[in-house]
């Protein structure tokens, strides 16, 4: 069968996207017609199919994608050159009615889980130390290694998740550290955890303890340094109380609806929305058919999609809180005097990626065709069955920190432009096309371009989600857990003393 070079993603789609790089002359043809081009073509970038107007919707995902700032011909690459965002300022929005669930579910698919006291399910039983102010931050780096070598056989890891913050910040900037760190403490798959306090910060004990509420005080344990003879003696004594507790806990076969997984895209390109992240959006539907929990982040990059979303909120209410979530984040970039939709990366637009609305509906994709249940507000659990809307900027570190913090166990992460990072919990690097697999192997733990390459999206999805089972059961484990990839990013909004 003849290699395809070029793809349509929709029958009414002015554009289509080249599939490796074409000189200008090239003659390419796509569903039994020619497409002569006028100008080189790059891997990801996209061609006319037709003449434009100038002022015409240019179409792609069925959707416009912005229109044309001067007449184009058929066979013209088209880009920020030639294509401009509609978007502008906050919207208005209409609700149209419920979003109807299908009724019934599938036999559950199983993992083997360590099954928490409050009902939660953790896919790693790990030990984690977590800094209250950054002035503590290498202490607990030490703490790690000596715990890590002395502790190790006893849970599935040791993690010391340094941040900046904790102290020098007011207001509501530095309630969110507080509510950030509280969710990622909560996070299952931690058995235990060590909060490691300096003292005399803004986010001291006194004031951090009341965030975390009714406690488990055999898995949360406390050290203040400064209140320490020795911080090192008596952080591993804690540790070791830490341990023993969380060897306690063994993996059984558990049902797949106690599955939380989160959804992130970074260093998009053109073939993430087509591949990646649709493979992505089967994840999200068959996990939330077998009764499973989704959170879709990044709010800044569904803004020129947004009503597709807020077309499946299962009612008025969250619908309202889906039309908040989009037009507050949308105030946060006006109250900072900056362009709503300056977005897509430099990276993006190298990759093919022209305007937001392109970026957007290519990263919707992740969130499939499942009803939209709930919108989280930072740091705010996902507790209800389907997908769930989550706030947070599209930055990378920040929207993984996120993810953990609402409780995801997993991320899928997708990529066009590769990435190594990793955040606290399995993060799950899917290409979105096999230049970057070949290249990237020890970033990448699945390539999503053999679809490009004539793979069956179901054939994919059912061969990903198998694995996401084994990811989860610990009898496989993501590069980023390799390589020690294990980093967080806390939101700051606010001021710094």
């Amino acid at each position: 069968m003849e290699k395809k070079k070029l793809i349509q993603i929709m029958p009414e789609d002015s554009v289509a996207v080249a599939l490796e790089d074409f000189p200008a002359g090239e003659v390419l043809e796509l569903n039994g017609e020619t497409v002569t081009l006028t100008d080189p073509l790059p891997f990801g970038h996209k061609v006319a199919l037709k003449d434009l107007q100038e002022g015409d919707n240019i179409i792609k995902y069925g959707h416009p994608i912005g229109h044309a700032l001067c007449d184009i011909k058929k066979g013209n690459h088209i880009h920020t050159h030639n294509l401009k965002t509609n978007l502008e300022g906050v919207l208005n929005y209409s609700y149209g009615g419920g979003f109807k669930r299908e009724s019934g579910q599938p036999a559950g698919a199983k993992f083997d889980g360590y099954v928490r006291p409050d009902g939660r399910v953790g896919i790693r039983n790990e030990l984690w130390i977590i800094p209250t102010v950054g002035c503590v931050n290498t202490t607990a780096k030490i703490l790690e290694k000596q715990a890590g070598e002395a502790l190790g056989d006893k849970v599935d890891g040791v993690c010391a998740y340094t941040h900046p913050y904790g102290c020098s910040q007011m207001g509501d900037d530095l309630t969110t550290t507080r509510i950030l760190l509280k969710g990622l403490i909560e996070n299952p798959n931690a058995g235990g955890v060590l909060i490691l306090s300096l003292g005399c910060e803004n986010n001291n004990l006194e004031t951090f303890l009341p965030f975390l509420g009714d406690y488990d005080k055999n898995r949360v344990k406390f050290l203040v340094t400064q209140e320490a003879e020795n911080e090192y003696e008596e952080g591993m004594e804690l540790l070791r109380s830490l341990a023993d507790y969380a060897a306690g806990f063994h993996r059984e076969p558990v049902d797949a609806s106690k599955l939380v997984i989160g959804f992130k895209c970074g260093g998009s390109d053109a073939f993430s929305g087509i591949t990646a992240n649709a493979l992505c959006g089967r994840i999200n539907d068959k996990l939330t058919a077998y009764g499973g929990t989704t959170i879709l982040t990044e709010v800044p990059e569904m803004f020129g999609a947004e009503t597709i979303l807020m077309d499946r909120a299962v009612d008025k209410e969250v619908f309202e809180k889906e039309v908040g979530l989009i037009n507050n984040f949308k105030q946060y970039f006006m109250d900072h005097h900056q362009t709503i939709y300056e977005n897509p990366s430099p990276g993006n637009k190298k990759g093919g990626i022209s305007t937001l609305e392109e970026k957007s509906l290519g990263c919707i994709q992740k969130g499939g065709k499942a009803p939209v249940v709930d919108v989280l507000a930072l740091g705010e659990q996902a507790v209800k069955n389907g997908l769930n809307l989550l706030t947070g900027p599209g930055n990378d570190l920040v929207s993984c920190t996120n993810l953990a913090a609402s409780g995801a166990q997993i991320i899928l992460f997708t990529t066009g432009r590769g990435n190594p990072y990793g955040g606290a919990v399995p993060t799950v690097k899917i290409s979105s096309n096999s230049r970057l697999y070949e290249r990237k192997k020890h970033w990448i733990d699945y390539n999503a371009g053999v679809i490009l390459e004539g793979k069956d999206f179901e054939e994919a999805a059912d061969e990903l989600f198998e694995y996401l089972l084994k990811l989860a059961s610990g009898k496989v484990h993501t590069r980023n857990e390799e390589y020690g990839y294990k980093e967080i990013a806390l939101f700051k909004n606010g001021v710094t003393l």
